[in-house]
């Protein structure tokens, strides 16, 4: 199978070459290198014959989707960023640069497709109230999380929720301009798939950890970030009071969900639109400070520092339910936490990241 790769030499994109070419197929890398992951030299880990082009340039694009059976979408800007002068990045890198790769893709009629989605698109996560019964609540405000109000309140009585692992089919809600980004690339593949009559899966990552994630940047992963300063003899400091539930899935799992995706919309009949989003996750949720903690133990560094406040635009609780991905990938994790994260904390990362400028 021969194979368009974006982001091919990123975390997530490069981990999954090398497991599209362990198992044969041909991969045809593309990367633009964007400082904020890859910072100023070429990445290591980069697959053989990669083009160094951008996904919004459909110059650079049009050639290299000669001969392709499917596209892996994995180039992307992401984290929750800096501040709203990352806006028009987002939109650019994300929802522009997934629609000019897919108008080329049905130029060149290639009519399958694998995106990167994110967790970020349901915002808050899935909750109950012991009165109202399943709620969305809002989204939390500055002065509720600089007073330690961090749990947020059912939306009719107040009373405090219990998180639920959150569907596919629940309300989306992204709540900052990434997630907002993410969305529109969705909402693009379905609008695309459905169009031509071809297939889209977006596989909604949750939070992915392993080797290769880029190193001190506000645009990295939170278990770069604990791990970063853990490296410089620091604690690492866990926001909020570090009870945020995330489900933490290891970079080798990601990629074996998309090679299985992969296998799925290249399996698909001609003729009939695929559309599917599927949760990516370990099925195994724990706390932020879990995360923090069992990292400062296998690098034997300083215990957390809780320190309160938040990030607005963050949310709570945002528990993955994997169901759907096993049932129609027959994706199932295989990492458990504290191996992955044992293997994390002395696993090669990337160099020190530059920050984003808007072009």
């Amino acid at each position: 199978m021969r194979v368009l790769l974006t982001g091919a030499a990123g975390f997530i994109g490069s981990t999954v070459a090398d497991a599209l070419v362990a198992r044969g197929d041909e991969v045809v890398g593309l990367d633009v290198l964007l400082a904020a992951a890859h910072g100023s030299g070429y990445p290591q880990w980069a697959p053989a014959n990669l083009v160094i082009g951008d996904v919004r340039d459909a110059g650079a694009v049009r050639p290299l989707l000669a001969g392709i059976d499917v596209v892996c979408h994995q180039a992307s800007m992401v984290g929750l960023g800096v501040d709203l002068d990352d806006l028009p990045q987002y939109m650019s890198h994300n929802a522009f640069g997934t629609s000019v790769l897919l108008a080329e893709m049905a130029r060149a009629g290639v009519r399958r497709l694998v995106q990167a989605s994110s967790m970020v698109v349901y915002g808050e996560g899935a909750y109950d109230c012991v009165e109202h019964g399943p709620v969305r609540p809002g989204p939390r405000s500055a002065e509720q999380l600089a007073a330690g109000q961090f749990d947020p309140p059912c939306p009719v009585c107040g009373r405090p929720l219990q998180w639920r692992p959150v569907r596919e089919d629940a309300r989306l809600d992204p709540r900052n301009g990434y997630a907002i980004s993410k969305l529109a690339q969705e909402q693009l593949a379905a609008a695309w798939a459905r169009q031509l009559a071809g297939a889209a899966i977006s596989l909604r990552y949750h939070n992915v950890y392993g080797p290769r994630m880029p190193r001190d940047t506000p645009y990295a992963g939170v278990a770069a970030i604990f791990r970063s300063a853990l490296e410089s003899g620091n604690p690492p400091r866990v926001l909020e009071d570090g009870r945020q539930m995330r489900d933490f899935v290891h970079v080798v799992d990601v990629a074996a969900a998309n090679l299985l995706a992969i296998d799925r919309v290249t399996a698909s009949p001609a003729g009939g639109s695929v559309v599917l989003a599927c949760n990516v996750a370990s099925g195994h949720p724990h706390t932020v400070g879990e995360l923090a903690g069992e990292l400062s133990t296998a690098m034997g560094g300083p215990a957390p520092v809780v320190v309160g406040g938040g990030r607005p635009g963050d949310v709570r609780h945002v528990v993955a339910d994997p169901t759907l991905a096993t049932e129609r990938l027959g994706f199932t994790a295989s990492v458990p936490f504290t191996d992955g994260v044992a293997e994390f904390a002395t696993a090669p990362m990337r160099a020190a990241a530059e920050p984003i400028t808007n072009e």
